[in-house]
């Protein structure tokens, strides 16, 4: 009767690196003791550009720079024997020889044989104590238990070089079989309990499927050792998103910061720019209040700029604290079922923008304002004490002194009024002909020769052949329009081409954000900050026509080119697909300057 093979050796568990999960390959030791191969510790490393701290992958230790590593010649030395005797003196899991208790056992590792019989592991440690020397790190195994085998029982000579039967890593076993635990998940086919788990297929089976022709040759190994690895790996991707967490949460103190020093900043300018401007006349109180206003216009693009960043920026931290808040709770879960079939979703790198670049900035910062400011009233104070010697000129020659006055468009206000007659059927337009929206349906109208039938739009009543004329119309939060003038002469019926070729001259808007002029091609504007009033001027004679933002006094766009015959003011409301296209263009009475 066949004997009792002993019950002691070493399994290839206590040879495996932690991190690419194969037996070491050129083994490091770090000063916590644990052991790593060295191209894999030096990649993981490698990953941490620019970190302040390193830290070993497993205990987390830190270390302020990065430890420099050398081989553990000792642990190569017995890893290199254990692979020699793995791939030499291992039977064969088909070997008609082996007990078949024994072959029934090995078929949990059909392709990793690697345990280790007690005649070898007596060698190997015998081995192991002469390679030792003073000061070598000899805490690499995974106890001190691993250092005293088992004394093997008696076996027969006929059995002597079986394979042992399979004992699961001392680090994960269990003091009672497995089919005897009364919460482990059974198998629904063969109602035995799930122990294995199977790398092939990525699912947990029991030991009579293992013996299966569908997981013959899988990779399968103990449920409890890929748990313990799983976990290990979910906490290396909670050690990176809180990484990403904190990163994200120092760009917000780094944003708060800058828009800080920006509202500092403006508030500086802004009391310097008061400061230079009261030592001047009364007359230049306006433009004061112009380079006030330009002030403003910029803290407050630099606070938009930065609620924008803040939002999405919390948005992205929520979303990663939810993530880590799953894997937290399935990391805690004994039910290593549920935990294997989620964790490949949890496992998944989360999409993550890189704020590396991203910062808050503003012209303000640099003092640009406060300095243009001090360079023209040095200027102008220099021009001032000419005064004098260019009063007495002037009183000398008798040459008489005319003060002219810059004029503004605004003086060339004309009073627009939208010609029913020429609006589309879909457009309304107001009792008064100063607003135009897009209605849902076509009105009954009269089908003019002047009213366009195909383009939502609609002509002025006045025709303007010379001279120079300005209006203005509110846009406010409007989708899409155009505003521009159009040519008396132009075809109304059917498919418009626009263009100045063809007689229109005019600003688009669409989508909220952009801004074009229609040539052919059109001519696309980067148009900031957005108008909520747009002013259109046009000189006749000079072929000219410009666009400005009226509350920003800023000149948005000019073209010019001649006009061949007389032309309109040219309204479109566009149409209302976005849902939130549904205000009027309404002309708005003009401010004369002062």
């Amino acid at each position: 009767m066949a004997m009792e093979l002993p019950a002691a050796f070493l399994s290839e568990d206590q040879f495996t690196c932690s991190i690419c999960l194969d037996v070491f390959n050129n083994p490091v030791s770090t000063s916590c003791g644990h052991s790593f191969c060295q191209a894999c510790i030096s990649s993981y490393w490698d990953g941490k550009v620019g970190a302040k701290t390193y830290e070993c992958p497993l205990c987390k230790e830190p270390f302020r720079k990065r430890p420099e590593l050398h081989i553990n010649r000792t642990l190569k030395e017995i890893t290199e024997h254990f692979k020699q005797i793995v791939s030499s003196g291992v039977p064969s899991l088909d070997d008609p020889n082996s007990h078949p208790r024994h072959r029934h056992h090995s078929l949990s590792l059909p392709q990793r044989p690697g345990e280790m019989p007690v005649t070898v592991f007596t060698e190997m440690m015998n081995r192991f104590q002469q390679l030792q020397t003073p000061g070598t790190p000899n805490d690499t195994l995974s106890s001190p238990d691993d250092l005293h085998p088992q004394s093997p029982g008696p076996a027969s000579n006929e059995h002597q070089d079986s394979p042992p039967p399979y004992s699961p890593p001392r680090r994960h076993t269990v003091n009672v079989p497995c089919d005897s635990l009364p919460n482990l998940p059974k198998c629904p086919l063969h109602l035995r309990a799930l122990e294995f788990f199977c790398r092939t297929d990525n699912i947990c089976v029991c030991i009579s499927c293992v013996e299966t022709a569908e997981h013959r040759g899988h990779n399968v190994i103990p449920a409890q050792r890929e748990w313990h690895i799983k976990k290990s790996q979910l906490g290396i991707a909670d050690v990176e998103l809180k990484g990403l967490i904190s990163e994200r949460e120092r760009k917000v103190a780094e944003i708060h910061n800058s828009l800080r020093e920006i509202q500092a900043a403006a508030e500086t300018q802004t009391h310097g720019t008061v400061s230079v401007f009261s030592k001047l006349i009364t007359s230049l109180e306006r433009s004061r209040a112009e380079v006030l206003e330009v002030l403003e216009i910029s803290r407050q693009a630099a606070e938009y700029r930065a609620e924008i960043l803040l939002t999405e920026l919390q948005e992205e931290i929520s979303k990663l604290r939810k993530r880590r808040d799953a894997m937290s709770q399935m990391a805690l879960t004994e039910d290593y079922v549920l935990f294997l079939r989620s964790f490949p979703e949890l496992s998944s790198p989360p999409p993550a923008k890189d704020w590396s670049s991203v910062s808050v900035v503003s012209e303000l910062c640099s003092g640009v304002v406060l300095r243009t400011v001090n360079q023209i009233m040095n200027r102008v104070q220099e021009e001032i004490q000419k005064l004098p010697k260019a009063f007495q000129q002037s009183s000398e020659h008798a040459v008489p002194r005319t003060n002219t006055k810059t004029r503004k468009v605004q003086e060339y206000a004309t009073n627009v009024i939208l010609d029913a007659n020429t609006a589309h059927p879909r457009l309304i337009i107001s009792a008064d002909g100063k607003q135009v929206l897009c209605g849902e349906r076509h009105q009954s109208l009269p089908d003019y020769p002047e009213r366009f039938d195909r383009v939502v739009c609609v002509l002025g009543r006045q025709g303007f052949s010379s001279g120079r004329h300005y209006w203005e119309v509110e846009v406010g939060g409007k989708t899409d329009w155009d505003l521009g003038v159009a040519s008396h002469a132009v075809n109304r019926k059917g498919k418009i081409t626009v263009s100045p070729a063809h007689g229109y001259w005019f600003l688009s808007l669409r989508d909220r954000t952009e801004y074009a002029f229609r040539t052919e091609p059109s001519t696309n504007l980067t148009v900031n900050p957005r108008p909520t009033r747009v002013g259109v001027f046009v000189d006749c004679d000079k072929g000219v026509v410009s666009f400005y933002n009226v509350e920003a006094r800023l000149l948005i766009f000019t073209f010019t080119a001649a006009f061949p015959d007389t032309i309109h003011a040219f309204f479109s409301p566009c149409t209302n697909k976005s849902g939130r296209n549904e205000a009027p263009l309404i002309i708005c009475p003009v401010a004369m300057p002062e």
